[in-house]
């Protein structure tokens, strides 16, 4: 199906929407992490949530890199995001859970870590490949 002109217009709107929202998150992205750097320099202390909360930020960033250069986002970077707030959540918030929230948050993180493993083995197992091959073997 050929696209008509309307679909290429909102088309080319979505793609400029898109960029727009994408230099948004980067600036906030740079924002937080020099805010980050302010809260450590004021309290002349680093503490671990602290380095963790960059490490959030720096994922960000790379995925916004990487979105940018390859016009595609692995699954993996939003797990990996993932898992570094909850390590954060915990480490921060530690004196005030419960056994059992801690143990949630735990099993939380390894059934990310799991998927990273899963979508890692199927990335090699099992590669993309591009559309024209199918369509040759389907014609």
């Amino acid at each position: 199906m050929t696209p008509n002109k309307y679909s290429k217009i909102l088309q080319k709107g979505l793609s400029i929407v898109e960029q727009v929202v994408l230099i948004v998150i980067g600036i906030a992205t740079i924002f937080g992490v020099l805010q980050a750097i302010l809260n450590i320099w004021d309290e002349r202390t680093v503490h671990v949530g602290d380095l963790l909360l960059l490490f959030l930020y720096l994922e960000v960033m790379s995925m916004l890199s990487h979105y940018l250069t390859a016009g595609k986002l692995p699954v993996r970077y939003p797990l990996y995001i993932g898992i570094i707030a909850l390590a954060r959540f915990l480490v921060l918030d530690i004196k005030e859970l419960d056994a059992m929230t801690m143990f949630a948050l735990s099993g939380s993180i390894l059934l990310i870590a799991l998927a990273i493993l899963v979508v890692r083995y199927g990335h090699v197992k099992f590669p993309y490949t591009d559309g024209t091959d199918l369509q040759s073997k389907t014609d």
